[in-house]
């Protein structure tokens, strides 16, 4: 390992597609003798060093372009534990050299055309049409360094069919699209909560944990297969819910899909009515269960589709530059970290998210007010905290076993060693305290700047939704209680 190369060199170099000539040949063998043994190079041919403070992003065992998932920690990359965090390095020097801001740039996907190929003649090329005389010229000047250099390497990182670049872009204006939004808007404090997906085709229990919860949240998320684990798909549980009076929000994770699949999923969902998406990397095949899919590179990955979709929705046009007649209609979200690495490595992310589309975030499962409080300090910092919603990811613990291992192997979860002690002391009642947990958690960080709700996640123990949201305070400001309400509380 090298400073320039800070995780192993872990995969062969790509070979291009079809065939290319000598010439081109001949300049990526050199660029390959050159860059292979200093940043690990595997020829992806779309080079993005210069935005990346020099360490080569394609490092990173997932493939991630646009900064690290929600698993990034200091020590090791949660993937493949014999190499740290490429992301996390990549910050590290970024914020030392005073070049972070460079990191907000939104970066597109893999153009699999050029996918083993050399960039060095994409340089040379754009060069010469900016005129050879005019970049020396332009190099030789500090004022005019950047702008020259830009108008060389700007063109080759964002070609015509992306157009990424650091700025936010807020979405049309308009009535809200969805009773989520429209909440939010409205400055109520929302509650949203997770339903598991079926492991099977049978709708029985998804369809009473859709109708026990409906009444107390303003929304019902369906994940998508989560721990690269397959179950019914989010888009089916959200038709179901819609069906049966509930609004849903779908997740969905780009670990499955393609660019051309994202986009024709959501243009689906948009017609069938679903109208909050959430954007996920999703979880490494690492996780999952054998026998693995691949645990490379991901097409593409939760910020790039936050700028597809925002793309198809506000400038109604698909990726390849197609024009949408009618553009899909939908609240974006995404997901975010407050503990997975340090709290402005983390800020800097979510604006990137904010920035891409992100109009609301679920953030992971949170436990410690005062470690959530500098990460909203760190947003706040960014000037980002009126720009998305908020809703804090909370969840009751059943048990010191379950709190263990949360702590342990799940990526971005951090349980303070208090909340393990009581857990463990509480033995067979753990359960009730775990809830006890909640509510207090839930008291200590409503009230805090930024913080537009809650999204619980019960993990298969739906039945406890109603009980935390009533001893909470969290009723919405229209509910009508369902007639075993007291039922429902009493036996949780």
């Amino acid at each position: 390992m090298t400073k320039l190369k800070p995780a192993r060199r872990w995969q062969p170099a790509w070979r291009p597609f079809g065939r290319t000539s000598l010439g081109n040949r001949t300049l990526a063998a050199v660029e390959r003798a050159f860059k292979g043994p200093v940043y690990g190079c595997r020829m992806c041919g779309n080079c993005l060093l210069q935005e990346t403070a020099f360490i080569c992003p394609m490092e990173c065992p997932k493939g991630l372009r646009n900064g690290p998932c929600g698993g990034s920690t200091p020590e090791i990359c949660y993937v493949d534990e014999t190499r740290p965090c490429v992301w996390y390095k990549i910050h590290e020097r970024a914020f030392a050299k005073g070049r972070e801001e460079k990191l907000l740039e939104v970066l597109p996907p893999l153009d699999w055309e050029k996918v083993g190929g050399e960039t060095w003649g994409d340089v040379i090329r754009q060069t010469r049409d900016v005129g050879f005389g005019t970049f020396l010229k332009g190099m030789r000047r500090r004022e005019t360094r950047h702008a020259t250099r830009e108008s060389v390497f700007q063109p080759i990182r964002q070609p015509d069919w992306w157009r990424g670049d650091a700025e936010y872009h807020p979405p049309a204006p308009g009535e809200p699209v969805s009773e989520l939004e429209r909440r939010l808007r409205a400055g109520e404090f929302v509650v949203t909560s997770e339903v598991a997906p079926p492991m099977g085709s049978a709708t029985g229990k998804l369809l009473r944990d859709i109708e026990m919860i409906r009444p107390y949240v303003a929304a019902v998320n369906f994940t998508d297969s989560p721990s690269a684990t397959a179950r019914m798909a989010s888009q089916a549980c959200s038709i179901l819910a819609m069906q049966n009076g509930a609004e849903p929000v779908m997740q969905i994770a780009a670990r499955d899909r393609t660019r051309v699949g994202v986009q024709a999923e959501v243009m689906g969902a948009s017609a069938l009515g679903i109208r909050n998406l959430l954007c996920l990397s999703g979880d490494s095949p690492a996780i999952g269960p054998a026998p693995r899919s691949r645990m490379e590179v991901v097409d593409i990955e939760s910020v790039q589709m936050l700028w597809i979709l925002r793309r198809m929705r506000d400038e109604g046009t698909y990726l390849d530059g197609r024009e949408i007649k009618s553009p899909p209609t939908f609240f974006l979200g995404a997901a975010a970290s407050p503990y997975a690495s340090r709290p402005e490595f983390q800020a800097l992310r979510e604006h990137k998210k904010v920035n891409a589309g992100a109009q609301f975030f679920q953030t992971n499962l949170v436990f410690d007010p005062k470690g959530l409080e500098i990460w909203l300090e760190s947003l706040a910092a960014r000037d980002i905290l009126d720009k998305v919603y908020i809703l804090i990811g909370v969840t009751p613990l059943k048990s010191y076993k379950m709190a263990r291992y949360m702590d342990d192997d799940v990526p971005g979860v951090f349980i303070p060693e208090h909340i393990l002690t009581r857990l463990e002391k509480a033995g067979d009642k753990a359960g009730e305290e775990g809830v006890q947990i909640t509510l207090e958690l839930i008291d200590q960080i409503r009230g805090m700047p930024g913080v537009n709700g809650f999204h619980l996640m019960p993990v298969m123990w739906e039945s406890i939704v109603p009980r935390i949201i009533t001893e909470a305070g969290l009723l919405p400001p229209d509910f009508e209680a369902p007639p075993n309400h007291d039922e429902l509380i009493a036996g949780a």
